[in-house]
């Protein structure tokens, strides 16, 4: 019952009309005063942001703040990937024979999420890590690694929500849901990154340029809270054995370690 009337609100409030109603509002002069609303609510770090608060115009310029020089350090060691994102770390799991990944009781198709099975085949017994991002994080996303760029697409229109409700409740949200996939040549293998949009807001701006990515570097960001899930091919990717879920996480900070694959 819970789960057939939530997805029947997220279904009367995540058209193509009500985005459109939310996405023109944050933009507006008008969203100006819940600029200092959002920000007490969401108790935002206004020491770390690279203005002070009356100097964003709207809602939408404050979600896609950037940060002081200097507000994150990035893990230097040459091997070592690094969280793309302040989030919540919610998941670390093995992606199956099958491509699929269970997720918070619930099973997700890798295959449906890239959209290409040639793409797939690289990510077969490898490792995945969901990085969820609230509201009132930095909605900015870093490179985790440095590498190459070998190809960029997207995938879905609608999106719904990413948080505990929308991984129980929602119909295969990670894997439907309006995504923008960047996947990554390292000297160690290849790592996807799939960034997923949040309820209303499709919007995932790409601001890299080039093919070139060096870990810690700007490549996008997010109009609202989402989602990154990162993808490592098979036995390229060792996880930091501090890390527990979940886990408050800020940009730079050690995920692992990549090395060279090592066939069984």
């Amino acid at each position: 019952m819970i789960q057939t009337f939530y997805r029947l609100l997220i279904e009367l409030t995540n058209g193509r009309w009500t985005s459109g109603i939310l996405r023109k509002f944050a933009r507006s002069r008008t969203s100006r005063f819940m600029v200092p609303l959002f920000a007490r609510a969401y108790h935002l770090n206004q020491e770390e942001m690279e203005k002070s608060l009356s100097e964003y115009p709207t809602l939408h310029e404050l979600f896609i703040r950037r940060l002081k020089k200097g507000a994150r350090s990035i893990d230097t060691n040459a091997e070592s990937v690094v969280s793309p994102v302040d989030a919540v770390l919610e998941d670390i799991g093995p992606i199956k024979e099958t491509s699929e990944i269970v997720v918070k009781g619930k099973t997700y198709s890798i295959e449906e999420m890239l959209g290409d099975p040639e793409v797939l085949t690289k990510y077969i017994n490898g490792t995945y890590i969901i990085l969820y991002l609230s509201p009132s994080h930095y909605h900015r996303i870093h490179s985790p690694v440095s590498g190459r760029v070998t190809k960029q697409w997207k995938l879905g229109r609608k999106s719904y929500p990413v948080n505990k409700l929308g991984l129980k409740y929602g119909v295969h949200t990670l894997s439907k849901n309006y995504r923008v996939i960047t996947e990554v040549r390292t000297e160690y293998g290849h790592v996807a990154i799939v960034k997923v949009g949040a309820m209303f807001v499709n919007s995932i701006e790409t601001t890299h340029t080039g093919s070139a990515l060096e870990k810690g570097s700007e490549m996008a960001y997010f109009s609202f809270g989402s989602t990154v899930v990162l993808l490592f091919e098979k036995h390229t990717f060792q996880l930091n054995p501090d890390l527990q879920t979940p886990q408050e996480l800020k940009v730079g900070e050690k995920l692992g370690r990549m090395h060279k694959a090592v066939d069984e």
